[in-house]
């Protein structure tokens, strides 16, 4: 059975998460590790890459950005697009707001008229509150491609 939480009592919500989840991709996509990494509490924790750990810190975020675009895209000049979708959230009774959303990116080159779409995923985000603005706790990405998630 299938339950959901009224409408009205997500809308405003709903509305909120989706502005905060564009503004940090726009920062990922555009390159700016620095301001998606500020997007996390500064404990924050994340987790995106299978075989790699979760990087931790808004610093340890940003440094882990930096060296996976390096080692995978090195002087490729991509551009990748992170697209959300099924966002389902679920307010918890200590503040928390539980978020679980799947993902496709989509990766274009100058040139080549087609995009590789790749990959799919599901992700499982810890969101807070502090001074009026959401921030990451946690973001774990589990790949459809390994059967998780």
């Amino acid at each position: 059975m299938i339950t959901t939480t009224p409408l009205s009592d997500l809308t405003g919500l709903y509305a909120r998460v989706q502005q905060f989840y564009a503004q940090q991709m726009h920062a990922l996509d555009g390159g700016d590790f620095a301001q998606y990494a500020a997007t996390f509490t500064p404990d924050g924790e994340f987790s995106h890459t299978p075989g790699r750990p979760p990087a931790r810190t808004r610093e340890g975020i940003a440094a882990e950005l930096h060296a996976f675009h390096e080692q995978r895209f090195g002087n490729d000049p991509v551009r990748r697009r992170h697209w959300f979708n099924m966002i389902r959230l679920a307010p918890g009774e200590d503040g928390t707001i539980r978020s679980t959303f799947y993902v496709l990116v989509v990766t274009s080159r100058p040139g080549v008229r087609e995009p590789e779409i790749a990959p799919s995923c599901v992700v499982h985000d810890v969101l807070v509150e502090e001074g009026g603005e959401l921030f990451n706790r946690s973001r774990r990405v589990d790949h459809d491609y390994l059967g998780i998630g």
